[in-house]
């Protein structure tokens, strides 16, 4: 079997969270599919050393700046006729895949509970992009059992077309036993002592502002505490900025922007707790992540987020700040709970990896090959 493999996204190398699921899928789908023959699509020259030189995988470049989807992999599947289509993200050719058959990963929807909280153009092509990719897809991967009745419930996604397969969590993430190294990062992003910990983009869905107004009541209960929110800035960022400055919070709030992906494990591992309050998530990797390396959880009881997370971190309503402040200082608190909690959510995030991933995604292409028209 021939599958094609939209490898554009794989290119940004990333190996954790959601723009990391590209790289990480394809490369355990070349480490498992011997017997099958692929063809990854790329917009430029990938890096020689991005996937392992195999006999039976190939490169094809598709030099197109505009529309290189709709047009570019558009047309190489109209010559290549590969047996399969698989894109891992975004959006598959429009107005359709030139009769081969598609799967396509769905990774969140969350744009349809909160638009306020998305750009307007943003989400107007999510919308789109979304319902056409899950039209036009064969099988249709949904990354939780959340997004799934997601797909089904607000875009009417038949439920027969729809595969569960859970993203993993790369083994880079691992507890930093190393105080020495953590130190260094502490100095090297200006974090001053202990630190409460959310990883992810700054934007207004994040439910940002409600973490910050929990902090702020706990943060001298315990001793002096820093918050640090490593991530780009998202959209609306300079409200958010101003409402650090408004709260009085300079100095207690630590932005170090962006943290490359051989600096999260030491990140994650020296935070006293990671909080993730977000209001909705397809599939909540920070909380995965955050667990691999040892480090408590308190995190929204919403979305996927409570599949993930099972029994092993504390749970609380994003729009309840009281809630989780006490849910902060109680793990702050309580040793036992802390213990508790870092014995489980080690366990728990080592169900979910890359290598299961990879061989449920190889099941559903075959079954989507298999159903192709003759």
């Amino acid at each position: 079997m021939i599958i094609g493999i939209d490898a554009s996204r794989a290119t940004v190398r990333r190996r954790t969270g959601t723009e990391g699921y590209s790289l990480n899928v394809i490369c355990g789908l070349l480490e498992q599919g011997a017997e099958h023959r692929f063809r990854l699509y790329f917009r430029d020259d990938p890096p020689e050393d991005l996937f392992p030189t195999a006999p039976n995988v190939e490169h094809v470049v598709i030099r197109r700046k505009r529309l290189w989807t709709h047009v570019g992999l558009r047309h190489a599947l109209r010559s290549d006729r590969p047996d399969v289509l698989f894109v891992p993200a975004h959006v598959v050719p429009w107005p359709n895949t030139m009769g081969v058959p598609a799967v396509v990963t769905i990774h969140d929807l969350g744009y349809l509970y909160y638009p306020e909280k998305h750009p307007l153009l943003s989400r107007l092509y999510l919308n789109w992009s979304t319902r056409h990719s899950a039209r036009t897809a064969r099988r249709v991967i949904a990354v939780s059992k959340a997004t799934a009745h997601d797909l089904v419930a607000l875009n009417g996604v038949p439920e027969e077309k729809i595969r569960v397969v859970y993203s993993g969590v790369d083994k880079i993430l691992k507890p930093v036993k190393d105080e020495a190294q953590i130190e260094r990062l502490r100095q090297r992003l200006g974090i001053p002592g202990p630190y409460l910990l959310h990883v992810g983009s700054l934007q207004p869905r994040k439910n940002l502002t409600r973490l910050l107004e929990a902090f702020d009541q706990i943060k001298n209960t315990a001793g002096p505490l820093t918050l640090v929110l490593a991530g780009q800035h998202g959209w609306e960022y300079h409200r958010f900025e101003e409402r650090i400055k408004q709260m009085g919070l300079n100095g207690r709030v630590i932005l170090p922007g962006y943290v490359p992906d051989e600096d999260l494990a030491a990140l994650y591992s020296g935070a006293l707790i990671y909080v993730f309050p977000s209001l909705h998530e397809g599939f909540g990797f920070p909380v995965l992540e955050a667990m691999a390396c040892g480090t408590p959880v308190v995190c929204a009881n919403t979305s996927s987020l409570p599949e993930l997370v099972g029994d092993a971190a504390m749970t609380v309503a994003p729009s309840d700040v009281y809630g989780m402040s006490e849910a902060l200082l109680r793990l702050l608190n309580d040793r036992s709970l802390r213990q508790d909690l870092i014995k489980r959510g080690i366990e728990r995030a080592g169900m979910f990896t890359w290598e299961a991933c990879a061989r449920h995604t190889l099941e559903v292409l075959v079954e989507a090959a298999a159903h192709r028209p003759r």
